[in-house]
């Protein structure tokens, strides 16, 4: 497996990043979209960090990676305890964090890494296809 392009990666993180943000801060989504499409930016997010940090892995490990890191932090969101609770507390805490377990959010994190390894997966397949032969002139 040739390494992932770490730059490529580091600028579609911030992208995610900065997407997420901004849908907790507009509503322009529908209803239903709207709440569940920060976890899956976030799960999308994790995803795509353990590609820049692991670049040799293949698409499947990251994805079980990411998947197994989002669904520890959810359910450590069962655990309440006065440090945690003051971690939770400030904002990056938080959005790392989060704040309450829901069984929804981890519907959304399988959303979230399926589209990344989606994504991964096809444009690896795309970047692997041989150019086709220039045709007869016409």
């Amino acid at each position: 497996m040739a390494d992932r392009n770490r730059l490529l990666y580091l600028t579609l993180i911030v992208s995610v990043v900065a997407l997420g943000l901004a849908s907790r801060h507009f509503s322009f989504l529908p209803g239903f979209v709207h709440l569940y499409i920060g976890d899956a930016l976030w799960a999308l997010m994790v995803f795509l960090i353990f590609g820049f940090l692991f670049a040799r892995k293949t698409t499947l490990q990251l994805a079980v990676y990411a998947l197994c890191f989002s669904y520890a932090i959810e359910f450590s969101q069962l655990y309440q305890a006065p440090w945690i609770d003051a971690i939770r507390a400030n904002r990056l805490g938080g959005l790392v964090l989060g704040f309450g377990f829901l069984w929804s959010d981890l519907v959304a994190y399988i959303a979230g890494i399926s589209l990344g390894a989606a994504a991964e997966i096809s444009t690896r397949r795309a970047s692997l296809r041989p150019d086709p032969a220039p045709g007869p002139a016409q």
